[in-house]
């Protein structure tokens, strides 16, 4: 394998595994809340579950599970959309007459950007206990799946860009170049590697947003409900529109390149010159111009279909400004392919090439150019919007990977300057003269094999030759052959301007893989403004829930001897599920004091819950406490105090306090 393939082979071999080394992407969709809530211990079995999300999510059937303490599972099977505008909630109806115990709530879902989200948590119902359920070690999209899918998604972004950008670097920078054998290879590698990529993300879609195992790859039944999806149709729509890209393919390097060999053999920018006698040049040069503006546009065509396919399922379809961002998105990957795809190709021709013309380079110079302004001006507004703060740019990984990737894309174009100013110096010394290509011998060197034979002069020997004149002809041509070709080869290696650009442009393709590696892994990693909105929804709903100890005071007068005084009612932690009471007795003045007796009960009215009696045992003087108090779900829970100050005395006084 030659040095460049071995360098390319192994950035990509050294990427790849960081893509293994990443972790399962975020959650698109958060969980932001649940009825019963987590943890809780409801009086009576509720008649479903609720969840409520932070985006809408697709749910196919039994995405919501709940089991019993024994693992059986307690819902109906079936789920409800109870979302209103902004409020997301699905909810699975529960059987009817379950026995108390813990019950556990398994959940997976697919996010609207096409990433699968899963979770589970646990409530009770009249009280606590053991449980048998195991969940899974893995989230979704993780696992031996999972990876396979991300390499997947990494091998298309690469195959997208060679297959766009190494075809227009041949219609807009050098269309002599499609006849050259290592270009076509580039190009026909970047379908092929599309077209497998897409066909294993086909494949492993279903247990990847599923079961997660390798064994469900092949289920037809779960390849069918993947293609009635947003995603599995983009998938699908992208193999039709690679069937069109392989006819342009074809095209491309069939007749197209062979009118290019018969224009008269003209270098670039330059007019064919023409055949005596017969005019063919200028009618297939005018062939070619058609034939090349015809592929162009249908070129165009076919790519902005292929980067459509990935906004109309990723990213730019979902969140704010989608009808904005799906175009946008559009033009950004078109931009990525137009300039690393080119600057593949160009790599290529510098290392495969027996020359670039000057005019080629610099073309790609200036499309390059244009491709980071649209990189630059898309690239902000993606940042904007799935950023949407400067908290986000930095306390997020999506906001850490974008600022790795802007800071690799800085040195690619710091990079690409160099490699301009060798452009100019090359282009110098082509002018000078001493980047030509060689001129073609018309008779065989002696260092071919000491003197080809001269055919068809003087005896015409060579027209009544056997095999064995014919098999030495053949033989003197390929040593020829291979004698040009060595010497092209020194030639190459030994201009220092041609050596400079294939260096610095080897550089800009390494640092293209790890933006490409970057682009693949942001793909799967929550937005920064997403992910920040869930962080504050959850700390919004744990504040609510976890607002400190409930502390109350409850003046009373039983209207007996020593009747006055006040209760200060503490309830720790102050939410759902375990709590501990303390009450303290205080004497008008503020000293502690004895009462014979005090109760405590607790009602929820609107639920029509309680009331729950609690019985606090002594612990000092004026001080009585209670632990394992359960507050069954959040509300506005009533506290009645009962105070017995005397055998007949005794009063109950009663405050409300919101528990979440």
């Amino acid at each position: 394998m030659p040095r460049t393939g071995q360098l390319l082979l192994l950035l990509v071999v050294t990427l790849g595994s960081l893509l293994v080394w990443a972790a399962p992407a975020d959650a698109h969709a958060a969980l932001t809340g649940s009825d019963p809530k987590q943890g809780s211990v409801v009086e009576q079995a509720p008649e479903q579950v609720e969840l409520s999300f932070s985006e809408k999510v697709a749910l196919s059937k039994g995405s919501i599970r709940v089991l019993d303490p024994a693992g059986k599972r307690a819902d109906k099977g079936t789920i409800s959309d109870l979302s209103s505008g902004s409020d997301v909630r699905y909810a699975t109806a529960l059987k009817p007459g379950l026995p108390d115990g813990t019950y556990t709530v398994a959940w997976q879902a697919v996010s609207a950007d096409s990433h699968p989200v899963s979770g589970a948590f646990t409530f009770s119902i009249g009280a606590a206990s053991d449980t048998s359920v195991a969940l899974p070690d893995t989230e979704a999209g993780g696992g031996v799946v999972g990876t396979l899918y991300g390499a997947a998604r990494y091998v298309a972004y690469a195959g997208f860009a060679v297959l766009v950008g190494g075809a227009a670097f041949l219609l807009i920078c050098w269309p002599r170049g499609a006849g050259l054998r290592p270009l076509q290879r580039l190009v026909v590698g970047g379908w092929l590697a599309l077209t497998a990529s897409t066909l294993a993300m086909l494949l492993l879609r279903g247990s990847y947003t599923g079961s997660g195992k390798l064994g469900d790859v092949f289920d037809l039944g779960s390849l069918g409900d993947v293609l009635s999806t947003k995603t599995g149709a983009a998938l699908v729509s992208r193999l039709l529109l690679l069937a069109a890209a392989a006819l342009f393919v074809a095209v491309l390097f069939g007749a197209y390149a062979r009118r290019d060999e018969g224009d008269g053999g003209a270098p670039d920018g330059e007019p064919g010159a023409e055949k005596a006698g017969s005019g063919r040049a200028p009618r297939d040069a005018d062939e070619r111009r058609d034939l090349g503006f015809g592929l162009g546009i249908g070129g165009a065509v076919v790519a902005i279909g292929l980067a459509a396919t990935w906004a109309l399922a990723e990213h730019a379809s979902t969140g704010i400004q989608t009808a904005l961002a799906m175009p946008m998105d559009v033009v950004h990957l078109l931009a990525v392919a137009l300039w690393l795809g080119g600057l593949a190709a160009l790599l290529v021709a510098l290392y495969r090439a027996p020359a670039v013309p000057r005019p080629a380079v610099l073309r790609f110079s200036s499309v390059a150019f244009w491709s980071v302004v649209a990189l630059a001006v898309t690239g902000v507004y993606q940042s904007w919007r799935q950023v949407g703060s400067w908290s986000a740019l930095t306390g997020t990984w999506y906001g850490q990977l974008l600022l790795i990737k802007i800071g690799l894309i800085a040195v690619l174009v710091g990079m690409a300057r160099i490699s301009r100013r060798w452009t100019a110096r090359l282009s110098v010394t082509t002018d000078e003269g001493t980047n030509t290509e060689p001129a073609e011998d018309t008779e065989a060197p002696d260092a071919a094999g000491g003197g080809g034979e001269r055919t068809g002069k003087g005896t015409g020997k060579s027209d009544r030759s056997g095999p064995g004149t014919r098999a030495r002809e053949a033989q003197l041509a390929r040593q020829r052959a291979a004698v040009e070709a060595a010497a092209d080869k020194r030639r190459r290696d030994g201009d220092p301007e041609r050596l400079g650009l294939r260096r610095t442009v080897l550089a800009e393709a390494a640092v293209a893989v790890a933006v490409l590696a970057v682009t693949t892994v942001l793909t799967g990693v929550e937005p920064g403004r997403t992910e920040e909105e869930a962080s504050n929804r959850q700390q919004s709903a744990s504040s609510s829930e976890q607002s400190g100890p409930t502390n109350l005071e409850l003046p009373f007068d039983t209207g007996g001897e020593n009747g006055r005084g006040t209760v200060r009612l503490e309830l720790t932690p102050g939410r759902t599920g375990n709590n501990d009471l303390h009450l303290f007795a205080d004497t008008p003045g503020g000293k502690p004091f004895d009462v014979p007796e005090i109760k405590v009960s607790l009602t929820l009215k609107a639920k029509d819950i309680g009331p729950l009696p609690v019985t606090p045992e002594h612990i000092t003087t004026g001080h009585w406490s209670a632990s394992g108090v359960q507050v069954p779900m959040g509300g506005d829970w009533q506290f009645s105090v009962t105070v017995r100050t005397s055998d007949i005395d005794q009063v109950t006084v009663t405050r409300n306090a919101k528990i979440g």
